[in-house]
């Protein structure tokens, strides 16, 4: 039995950040991508259409999931590297996104930008993602979604323990469970490396407003037990680095270990990948039963896919629960 999941049709709708999205769209986007996790027949709903992949910083996962996603829905790919394009030489980002947009029907972007200025590239009728940029991973943030949905069968009432730096990925993960009614999701922080304050602001009003809850700490002190995830990130985020000589002591206290399962016996374990086994992980706990964290990276493929349909404004099928 299946349920058609009605878009728009054709709409330019650009994902940015998960607060583009509204109540509706994240649930479908979720549902989607663990539809397409579940093995769901796509078609070819964005054949003819020609998506580019631009990427200034290195990427395995999201890079390899856009890209195979496109051609897997039936789109062709142009590539970009970060010395390609001609706003290395002067050219303002709108004049760009408006050639580009006559050119490309969807574009697909990783780059060191702030929000407002990976606006520019969109707004001339060419749909833009949001491959990760300074402030937030919105794409992470539905793989993780869809991760704990595809395990747990439901995102609303579980709790999460997020461990380590409050970096893009985090901000994703912060604007994403909040809006689950009955979600808890605790941060730890290390101290000057917590949420950035506009994040950590629209989170906590998100949580009052849907019901669920977001504590952050940046200590180690009276950790409690009973989370469903305890989730991590690599320490030093891609393409970036940090002032401080001695981060790696201020971090060191809130590396993931197999004693976290003392009191959280039955949580699975989640990585954004790539991973250093040794520093923000154990290799037990990597590579132990209870992680999804590779389960969790091919479900980028599977968010990937689901985006892309959505910003490409495809009306889709998708199972019903």
């Amino acid at each position: 039995m299946t349920e058609l999941i009605a878009t728009p049709a054709k709409l330019a709708r650009n994902l940015l950040s998960l607060n583009d999205l509204a109540e509706e769209d994240l649930e479908y986007l979720v549902r989607r991508g663990a539809a397409h996790a579940a093995g769901v027949k796509p078609g070819a709903p964005l054949e003819g259409a020609v998506v580019g992949v631009y990427f200034e910083k290195t990427s395995t996962r999201t890079r390899t999931a856009f890209s195979s996603g496109a051609l897997r829905l039936g789109a062709r790919l142009l590539t970009y590297g970060p010395g390609d394009l001609q706003t290395n030489t002067g050219e303002t980002l709108a004049d760009t996104g408006r050639v580009l947009a006559s050119m490309l029907d969807l574009l697909v972007a990783r780059t060191t930008l702030p929000a407002e200025s990976l606006g520019q590239l969109a707004g001339h009728g060419m749909p833009v993602i949001n491959a990760m940029n300074v402030e937030e991973h919105p794409t992470q943030g539905l793989a993780d979604l869809t991760t704990l949905f595809c395990h747990f069968g439901r995102i609303s009432g579980l709790r999460v323990l997020y461990m380590g730096e409050g970096n893009n990925s985090a901000a994703a993960l912060a604007l994403g469970l909040t809006r689950y009614p009955g979600a808890v999701l605790e941060l730890r922080t290390p101290p000057g490396y917590g949420l950035a304050k506009p994040i950590a602001d629209t989170a906590a009003e998100q949580a009052a407003r849907y019901g669920s809850s977001i504590v952050e700490r940046h200590d180690m002190d009276v950790l409690p037990g009973g989370f469903d995830a305890v989730y991590t990130t690599r320490w030093q985020t891609t393409g970036t680095t940090k002032a401080d000589e001695s981060w790696r002591e201020t971090f060191a206290p809130f590396a993931v270990h197999a004693g976290f399962w003392d009191a959280n016996p039955h949580a699975v374990f989640l990585h954004d990948l790539p991973a250093h086994r040794g520093e923000e992980v154990t290799a037990e706990v990597l590579d132990g039963p209870m992680s999804l964290a590779f389960r969790q990276a091919q479900h980028k493929l599977h968010s990937a896919m689901a985006v892309l349909e959505w910003c490409g404004g495809a009306d889709v099928e998708t199972p019903a629960r």
